[in-house]
């Protein structure tokens, strides 16, 4: 009876740490395309050019009005309904439930990003831009060389909890049949009735990745701190205003 019970807690303990690895790199992915879409998203944001500011401020505004479970549902089974998008190349793709987690989870993120991006560039000092143009630099040398790398700094804290938030909101994963941690727990509650075990399990092992988020960000902002600078939160996040 024992080695049964052995057996079973560790079966149990093997497919959590495999949801937990799912979790981390739908995590992982996701944040690496939407920082890399919330770029320009940002730039466009900032932009002196009104037809460059309104589609960035329309896509914003719509993932970041609209819940990430409907933006999920939307691709996993919205984009099947075109028989084109069926028959086209990208449905080896759009087809996968992992894949199209990853696509609605990273244009999610991007909006978000792209408003913490946003309010790091707009707190950037006007006199070090100032300065750049007094030497010479041009508009894309100054955003390159002094509002980025500025905004960068000033927005890791509030980064840091968008990464946080969006491991969280992986588990919205498991309704698009994907066994992460949330739904390899929701598995074996289904299979043994242990929902406070498995659930605190589950709650457990979010706590150590949220930690290890949490000290990586702080390690950067030590790393990346200019002498004497205090980085503070900015403007952007998901518990802040809609949009500016």
């Amino acid at each position: 009876m024992m080695a049964a019970l052995h057996g079973m807690a560790a079966e149990s303990t093997a497919q959590l740490l495999a949801g937990a690895w799912l979790t981390m790199q739908l995590t992982a992915l996701a944040m690496l395309v939407g920082t890399t879409l919330a770029f320009p998203l940002a730039l466009m944001r900032t932009s002196r050019h009104g037809w460059l500011r309104a589609p960035a401020y329309g896509y914003v505004f719509f993932f970041r009005g609209t819940p990430l479970l409907v933006q999920i549902f939307l691709v996993y089974y919205g984009l099947a309904q075109f028989e084109a998008i069926r028959d086209g190349f990208l449905w080896p793709v759009l087809g996968e439930a992992y894949w199209c987690a990853i696509i609605a989870f990273s244009l999610n993120t991007a909006a978000y990003t792209a408003e913490i991006l946003r309010g790091g560039m707009l707190a950037v000092p006007l006199g070090e831009r100032e300065a750049a143009r007094a030497l010479g630099f041009s508009r894309w040398q100054e955003i390159r060389l002094i509002v980025l790398p500025r905004a960068v700094r000033q927005a890791l804290p509030a980064y840091g909890n968008e990464v946080i938030l969006m491991l969280k909101g992986s588990a919205l994963a498991s309704t698009i049949t994907l066994l992460e941690l949330t739904g390899v727990a929701r598995t074996l509650i289904a299979r043994t009735y242990l929902a406070v075990e498995f659930f605190a399990l589950a709650g457990l092992i979010y706590l150590l990745l949220t930690l290890l988020i949490v000290r990586g960000v702080r390690l950067l902002e030590r790393r990346w701190a200019l002498p004497g600078q205090a980085i503070e939160t900015v403007p952007g996040t998901r518990h802040g205003d809609l949009l500016a």
